[in-house]
C-alpha cells in the first residue's frame, strides 16, 4: 500500500511539470499569437508574406520535432548560445517550442476572428471620433472573443495533451514517469495518467462553458 501512495505521489509531481507547461505555454503563446495574426494581416507585403510562411513552416511539422530542433539545435550547429544544463533547461527549451508552435495555430484562429468583423463597424467608430486603437480594442476585439472562444477552447484542451511530448527531450512529465514504472512491471500507473487528463480537461470545459455563456450577450 505504501508503494502505492509513493507511485501516486510521484505520478502527482510529473503532472505538476505538464501544468506549468501548459500554464506557461498560455501564458506566452496567446500574445505572442495576436502579434503574428497582425503580422499576416500586414500591408507591408514583404512583412506579411515572411510572417506567413513562418507560420505554414511551424504547422506543417511535427511538435515533436520542433521540440527536438530547439533543444538540440543550438548545439549540433555550433552555435553560441545554450540551454541551461539539467531540468531547467529541458523544460525551458520544452516552453519555447510549444509557446511558438501554438503562437501560430492561435495566430490563424484570430486572423479568421478579425476579418469576420464588419469593416463597417470601423467606419462608424471613426464617424464617432475614435482611433483606430480604440475601435479595436473597444469594438473589435471583444467581439473576437466571443467567436473565438469555441476554436481557441479546442486548441488549449489539445494543448494538455501535447504537453506529454515533453518527454521526447527528457523532461520528466507523467506518462513518461508512469512508463518508468511500467518497465519495472506496474501497468495501472499508465492507466492512471489517463485520469489526471481527463479531470484537468473536465475542469477547462467547465471553465470554457462558463466563459461561452458570460460572453452570450456579444450576439452579433
Amino acid at each position: 500500500m505504501n508503494q502505492i501512495y509513493v507511485i501516486i505521489e510521484r505520478l502527482s509531481g510529473s503532472f505538476l511539470l505538464n501544468s506549468k507547461l501548459f500554464l506557461l505555454t498560455l501564458l506566452f503563446s496567446l500574445p505572442l499569437g495576436l502579434v503574428i495574426a497582425f503580422g499576416t494581416m500586414s500591408h507591408f507585403r514583404p512583412l506579411r508574406w515572411l510572417v506567413r510562411i513562418f507560420v505554414w513552416i511551424i504547422r506543417g511539422t511535427p511538435l515533436m520535432l520542433q521540440l527536438v530542433i530547439i533543444f538540440y539545435g543550438p548545439g549540433l550547429l555550433n552555435m553560441n548560445f545554450s540551454w541551461p544544463g539539467g531540468d531547467t533547461g529541458r523544460f525551458i527549451a520544452a516552453t519555447v517550442a510549444f509557446a511558438i508552435n501554438y503562437a501560430c495555430y492561435f495566430s490563424e484562429i484570430f486572423r479568421g476572428g478579425i476579418e469576420s468583423i464588419s469593416k463597417g463597424q470601423d467606419e462608424a467608430g471613426q464617424v464617432l471620433g475614435m482611433t483606430k486603437s480604440q475601435i479595436f480594442f473597444k469594438v473589435t476585439l471583444l467581439q473576437v472573443i466571443k467567436r473565438i472562444l469555441p476554436p481557441v477552447g479546442n486548441e488549449v484542451i489539445t494543448l494538455v495533451k501535447d504537453t506529454s511530448l515533453a518527454r521526447i527531450i527528457a523532461n520528466k512529465e507523467i506518462i513518461m514517469m508512469a512508463g518508468e514504472y511500467s518497465s519495472k512491471g506496474f501497468i495501472w500507473p499508465l492507466f492512471a495518467t489517463g485520469i489526471y487528463f481527463l479531470v484537468f480537461v473536465g475542469v477547462l470545459t467547465i471553465l470554457l462553458d462558463w466563459l461561452e455563456k458570460k460572453l452570450n450577450y456579444f450576439r452579433t
